[in-house]
């Protein structure tokens, strides 16, 4: 205890007292480093210059808010409190902290927490603001009332309806200090009556305990539970799913009719845990989207029959969410019944009294129940009866644009991803014998994968864990062919270091022609006498002063990896990619020469559920044969999911304890995907993801190479990145250029 006394520094009497109490509940919890990083926060916490208060506060609520949401989400919790220490909202600190603890029990995960610091910044963004006719500002007026009534908050709303309700408080009482600060105590009746308005349903944090008994006691399965907010993706809503991370449900249910919103977690369920006993992954490459859903519909209803012959009561519960649509609600002149006539199907198919009619629906019901008499059937043998019930009831019209959707949906069924598996990339013969493609399904060599949301432009709201990113390390293959590049520059390499030798940081800076300063400056006192004994008036700056001249910068290089790299750049033998590989050689170079810690990733992606990040330079690397071998390897192919891939350096990034972080994207192409038909959707979520780092202190950089020289190729640079880029249409000056741009922004 001495020791982490010693560690903790602080001379607050109160901390002392309660000292013993606190370690032993944190040493409880938490590990060896996660102490570590314990005590230094709440070190720092105590050097704001704001008492005792906060750094109470700290050591009493992080042991049981990091047992919630995990050791991992302190760096976050930290970025926050130092964001509010360098504005005037540094007495939000206190309640912030204050609350810390119930808050990180109700959200239960990293990414809810997360959610929450996000509207917590934004309320402080928004709110806080210019006295007219002055530079200062004043401190938001709701954001300490905000946090004192947090816990409360989040045991009646969701995280989207929480938002909703800040939301409504910004817009309407921005301008008005005291009724703000009203609004957000949940003293005033228009914030109890939001309130209500976004009060609804069941959380699943309140029933997560209920719903992992009933996993284990009825269907002897276990996984984690993992929730997902429906509120940032307003278009597409997601659906329950699960993957090897864990179980995906909605964080709120809200009943529907006699079906409370426990019922409805507790049907999605023993759904999803029937598929995970009973079906298997089929191939799906020669299928039809038609054929799929056909098979989908059909092994639903099989395996929902097998869960009802266990548990017969799920039957009144499936059929109480289970639409029923009317036989003549579909026109098939005009619109394509296909999802009409699969989900009557699978209606009657769980229902003896469906009341249907339809010569070929009572044929293939019968045939269903068949083959289920027989035993538990298979995946296989209900697809085969699947593809003869869509052979049988094709109609021309099931190719119309307009779709039939309405009572098709079955909200308790998980979305299927686990039920298909694709192998060849094509038809073609040649496909056969090329590289067998990894699916998100199956297992990938390297870290598990990292899922980050994506922008939808169009609902102005982000689509979470739309892209799966894999990372690896980049493979290795001669070192000594990035040495006869960097020979090759040899000239070049001569004039960048006389300009690295301008940029290294000196320890101490002398600062001449003081007034007042640490020390006498010898040469101008001199003078200054003469000029005094000739009669001339002489100069008072006769001392000198001394600073530190340091950089403390960190530094991420991301390569575009993609397909077009392999273009001929116009004026060169070479390729965009040995270009680049030339040019990204020396501004290793150079960079190791300053001593900045940097990293060199490469990302390509190929549909959002698979995004890969190469690691090519770790900040823990030098510059090194090691790290050239990788370099040397560097390929180039599939496409470019911007976004994701800087999402992902920055989550390196923004660990870096440095002051300034600076990313640099070299990319040869706008952001686009196979799976991306809209060509601003990438675009807009770059822009967005650039945003975000801004928020994160990250400084981005983009270097665009137009290598066809094509008119107005900066026009969607400057949309995603603002002014923070260079085109360099001369690709050939790059291995000049890169190294001469990073020193610029830099110096």
């Amino acid at each position: 205890m001495a020791a982490y006394w010693k560690q903790l520094d602080t001379r607050f009497p109160q901390v002392e007292e309660v000292f013993d109490d606190v370690m032993a509940e944190a040493l409880a919890v938490l590990t060896r480093e996660g102490i570590d990083a314990y005590l230094e926060t709440a070190r720092l916490i105590g050097k704001l210059g704001r008492g005792v208060e906060p750094m109470l506060a700290f050591m009493e609520e992080w042991p049981s808010a990091a047992k919630a949401v995990g050791e991992s989400t302190l760096p976050a919790v930290m970025a926050l409190i130092q964001r509010l220490q360098k504005s005037p909202n540094g007495k939000a600190i206190t309640p912030f902290l204050q609350t810390l603890a119930p808050v990180a029990r109700r959200l239960q995960s990293p990414e809810q927490l997360q959610h929450y610091l996000d509207i917590t910044l934004d309320l402080k963004a928004r709110t806080t603001g210019s006295i007219h006719g002055h530079h200062t500002t004043f401190p938001s007026p709701g954001l300490p009332a905000f946090f004192a009534q947090a816990p409360a908050l989040l045991n009646q709303l969701t995280l989207a309806g929480l938002r909703n309700w800040v939301e409504y408080g910004i817009r309407n009482y921005r301008t008005h200090p005291e009724r703000q600060t009203d609004y957000f105590s949940l003293q005033s009746a228009d914030a109890r009556a939001v309130l209500q308005r976004e009060r609804h349903g069941t959380l699943l944090v309140d029933v997560e305990r209920k719903l992992d008994l009933y996993l284990r006691g009825l269907w002897r399965d276990h996984d984690h539970l993992v929730p997902y907010s429906t509120a940032f993706d307003e278009i597409r809503k997601p659906v329950p799913y699960y993957d090897k991370l864990g179980i995906r449900l909605p964080d709120v249910y809200d009943d529907a009719g006699e079906i409370s919103g426990l019922d409805r977690y507790r049907a999605a369920l023993a759904h999803m845990v029937g598929h995970r006993r009973w079906s298997e992954a089929q191939v799906a490459d020669n299928w039809s989207p038609f054929q799929r859903m056909a098979v989908e519909f059909f092994e639903d209803c099989r395996i929902e029959t097998l869960l009802i012959r266990e548990y017969p009561g799920l039957r009144k519960l499936f059929l109480a969410r289970h639409p029923k649509p009317l036989e003549a609600a579909c026109d098939p002149e005009t619109t394509s019944c296909l999802r009409h006539r699969m989900a009557m199907l699978s209606r009657a198919l769980l229902d003896s009294n469906h009341g249907y009619l339809d010569a070929d629906l009572l044929d293939y019901v019968q045939r269903f129940h068949t083959v289920m008499a027989q035993g538990e059937s298979s995946t296989k043998e209900i697809a085969a009866l699947a593809l003869s019930y869509v052979a049988k009831t094709r109609r021309q019209s099931d190719q119309f644009a307009r779709v039939h959707f309405d009572d098709t949906v079955v909200d308790y069924r998980d979305d299927n991803r686990q039920l298909w598996k694709f192998i060849e990339a094509g038809d073609e013969e040649e496909a056969f014998d090329e590289p067998r493609k990894i699916e998100p399904a199956e297992e990938i060599r390297g870290l598990p994968p990292r899922h980050y949301p994506e922008w939808d432009y169009a609902s102005q709201t982000y689509r979470p864990d739309w892209a799966s990113v894999y990372e690896a390390l980049h493979p290795r293959g001669n070192p000594a062919d990035i040495d006869r590049l960097l020979a090759k520059h040899g000239a070049l390499a001569k004039r960048l270091k006389k300009m690295l030798d301008l940029l290294k940081p000196q320890d101490k800076v002398r600062i001449r022609y003081q007034e007042e300063g640490s020390e006498l400056d010898l040469d101008v006192a001199i003078r200054s006498l003469i000029d005094f004994k000739g009669g001339a008036t002489p100069d008072p700056r006769i001392n000198m002063s001394h600073r530190t001249d340091g950089r403390d910068i960190a530094v991420m290089l991301l390569l575009d990896l993609s397909e077009s790299l392999n273009e001929k750049a116009a004026g060169s033998g070479q390729t965009i990619l040995e270009l680049s590989q030339e040019a990204v050689s020396l501004l290793a170079w150079a960079i190791e020469k300053l001593g900045d810690p940097f990293a060199i990733a490469g990302f390509h992606s190929n549909t959002r559920h698979d995004v890969r990040y190469l690691h090519i330079k770790g900040y823990g690397e030098h510059w090194n044969d090691e790290v050239k071998a990788r370099l040397a390897a560097m390929e180039a192919g599939y496409s470019t999911r911007m976004g994701a891939a800087m999402r992902h350096a920055a989550h390196y990034l923004a660990a870096r304890p440095a002051d300034k972080k600076l990313m640099l994207i070299l990319t040869d192409g706008k952001p686009s995907d196979v799976d991306a038909h809209d060509e601003r959707l990438l675009i807009e979520d770059a822009r967005q993801a650039v945003k975000e780092l801004d928020q994160q202190g990250i400084f981005p950089y983009c270097i665009s190479l137009d290598a066809n020289l094509r008119p107005g190729a900066d026009n969607y640079v400057g949309d995603i990145f603002g002014r923070q880029f260079t085109v360099i249409d001369r690709i050939e000056r790059l291995p000049e250029r890169l190294p001469q741009l990073f020193m610029a922004l830099t110096k």
